[in-house]
């Protein structure tokens, strides 16, 4: 067994792969909206009320605004966290952006309350790192963390992250900011 087969075998089993299905402007315009049934036409998935929370509308507003400025950014942005045939949302990951001038890029990912605790996080983080070391402007994947949030540092734990600093982020406060290489990718 090779050193990444093992690294990343214990997270890769079970059922909740996790895949991910573009959310189109347009859908996050119809979510700031509150227009659920229109955004989950465009999306083609049946979103739930947990896109359209305060929290979710800011993330939206962000983005847009962000695709706005550079409409080739949107590949980089979220991403519906979808398992199984019948494409159950479970919640939304992607990347904040494109890569930056040394190629780092920091991932986002948030699960619905009621599918958490059940390894759908690990699975959108590992979906997200495979998609990080398919890019060869892709050199390292960080991920930003409240000290308080025990769950997402669970979530990041055991997959090579090293802590590398802290920031202020005027939304969430402080943060420890950790660090992979985006080669270490999880096997298929």
């Amino acid at each position: 067994m090779t050193e990444e087969a093992d690294y990343w075998g214990p997270f890769t089993r079970g059922p909740k792969r996790v895949h991910f299905v573009e959310l189109p402007s347009g859908a996050m315009s119809a979510l700031l909206d509150g227009d659920l049934p229109e955004a989950s036409r465009v999306a083609g998935v049946s979103l739930t009320e947990y896109f359209v929370t305060d929290t979710a509308r800011w993330l939206w507003q962000f983005r847009l605004d962000q695709m706005a400025a550079d409409p080739g950014h949107a590949r980089w942005m979220v991403r519906q966290a979808v398992v199984g045939d019948k494409g159950l949302v479970v919640g939304h990951a992607g990347f904040h952006g494109p890569p930056d001038e040394v190629g780092m890029v920091e991932i986002g990912y948030s699960i619905a309350p009621g599918f958490r605790r059940q390894g759908y996080a690990r699975s959108a983080l590992i979906e997200l790192l495979r998609r990080a070391a398919d890019e060869t402007a892709v050199t390292t994947v960080r991920a930003t963390i409240s000290p308080d949030n025990v769950a997402s540092l669970a979530t990041i734990s055991g997959f090579g992250f090293v802590e590398v600093g802290e920031q202020w982020d005027e939304e969430d406060g402080l943060e420890l900011v950790f660090e992979v290489p985006a080669r270490r990718v999880p096997p298929a």
